[in-house]
Order: C-alpha cells, then structure tokens, then sequence
C-alpha cells in the first residue's frame, strides 16, 4: 500500500473538470457558515464548465487525486483567460498597474492563480503546498511568477500562500471586501 494516497497532477478530462466544479461548489461563500469561512477558509467566484475547459485548452490546472476522486485543485489562469471570467476584469486591470521588484508586473511573464481548494476532508495533508510545487515544476519554464488575490478575512488562506512562498505586493478595497494581492516570484525562490 503507497504510503501517500494522492497523486497531484494535471487534469486529464472533462470528468475531472466536473469534479472541481462539485468541490468549488461546496466551498463557496453562501454555501458555508461565517464561522466556517473563519476556520476553514472559502471560494469566491464560481466557473462553469465551458470556461474551466477553455482554461483547461490554454494551460491545464493542477489537482490531487485520490484513486479516480479529484480532492483538491489549483486552477491555472494565464492573462489570456481575461476574458473568460468577467467579474475577474477588474483583478486583471489591478494587475497590470502593480510592479514588482521594481518593474511593471504587465511586463513579466506571469499567470493568475485562478482558485485552489482543497476538500474539507483532506485538508492537513500537505495538499495545497504540493497543488503550488506541482505548478512551479510545470510551469516555470513558461512563466516567472504566479498571482493572485486572497480575501484578507481568508486568513487560513493568507497563512497558507506565505508558507509556499507569497508575498503581499499590494492591498486594497473594492465594493465586495478587501483582497491582498499575493506573488510567488520563482526566480527569487530557489530555495522551496
């Protein structure tokens, strides 16, 4: 018997596209109690179909499986998916204003971190540490960083992304909460 359950790769089908739908369904805001989204963390933006498999044809995501359950994800974004996802817009506007390290972020060869979650019974495991790792393995080769936004009252999530290795590069406030904007540079990080 392996002594690590999970295997944490990319997605291999539409089957586990459906899947990630199930699991982000169950994690977002309205489905969980304030003192859940405290403890355990949430998802914001919810996706359909259509768009994770246009995601998905651009660069495909990364998830862990067990046997054939998909129990955690980490969805790829690349700028071309912009338009995908309307009420993301204004995230991608955000972004293309920010430097890092002293240049136009516009400027580096970056993807957004469209969503990770992991299933509420296998959190712990090491999981969301290893969704990231499976991306900078993947992904390095095409980009030099990935970025994304954390509700600042997701503080399990805060906590988790500066232990893979994000810093926050900036902060503000738009009409639906307070997001940090969070950046693992790979070129800086050789150490992880």
């Amino acid at each position: 018997m392996p002594s690590h359950p999970y295997v944490v790769r990319a997605v291999q089908s539409p089957e586990e596209l459906e899947q990630v739908l199930a699991l982000q369904r169950r994690n977002l805001t309205p489905a969980l109690s304030p003192e859940e989204q405290h403890a355990q963390g949430f998802v914001t933006v919810q996706h359909d179909l259509a768009t994770l498999e246009r995601m998905h044809a651009l660069v495909p995501s990364i998830i862990a499986v067990q046997g054939s359950d998909v129990v955690a994800y980490a969805l790829v974004m690349p700028r071309e998916c912009r338009a995908l996802v309307p009420v993301l817009d204004p995230m991608f506007a955000l972004l293309e204003g920010l430097e890092h390290r002293g240049r136009p972020l516009k400027d580096q060869r970056f993807y957004v971190m469209g969503q990770v979650c992991v299933d509420k019974a296998h959190r712990g495991m090491g999981l969301f540490d290893a969704l990231y790792h499976q991306h900078r393995e993947q992904l390095r080769s095409r980009f030099d960083c990935v970025v994304t936004e954390v509700s600042v009252r997701n503080t399990r999530s805060l906590r988790a992304h500066a232990r893979v290795g994000f810093e926050t590069v900036h902060t503000y406030r738009d009409a639906i909460d307070t997001w940090a904007v969070v950046l693992w540079d790979w070129g800086a990080d050789t150490s992880r």
